[in-house]
């Protein structure tokens, strides 16, 4: 039975996690009340994305914003592009099982071998920021004054 559901691709990977932080499914056609709980928590959790995108966008344009403030922004957008990075899975997934995407298989690694796509670290960005706050440091503590 499972293996039948598999097969028409009808497992749904919801917007939240579990105890320790394990992945939720749903098993129905899309149609029932937890898929459109899902639902609205995705489409809740896009506009939080890009309302903090809006909020990080301001306050890196400030110049008084101390460390832990940075901290703070990046613990928040850690969080929403976890969000996002989940939502795209899903609904990647559901686009797969109806046959609308491409086969990336034959996606091709860049030419040096690297195959991370432009990740990178969030701690050497913190540990960056920090660096930079304070060299521009005066003798009030607050960054650029």
């Amino acid at each position: 039975m499972i293996e039948e559901h598999r097969a028409r691709g009808t497992f749904r990977l919801l917007p939240w996690t579990g105890a320790g932080g394990k992945q939720c499914w749903v098993l129905g056609d899309g149609t029932g009340y937890v898929s459109r709980m899902a639902d609205n928590i995705e489409s809740v959790q896009l506009g939080m994305a890009g309302n903090l995108l809006d909020h990080a966008t301001a306050l890196l344009a400030d110049r008084r914003v101390t460390g832990a403030e940075y901290r703070y922004l990046a613990d928040r957008l850690s969080e929403a592009l976890r969000d996002v990075k989940r939502i795209a899975e899903s609904r990647g997934a559901r686009l797969g099982a109806r046959g609308e995407v491409e086969d990336f298989e034959d996606f091709e690694e860049e030419e040096d071998g690297d195959d991370d796509h432009g990740a990178y670290d969030i701690a050497d960005t913190v540990e960056a920021i920090d660096g930079v706050e304070a060299g521009s440091r005066s003798s009030s503590g607050l960054p650029g004054t």
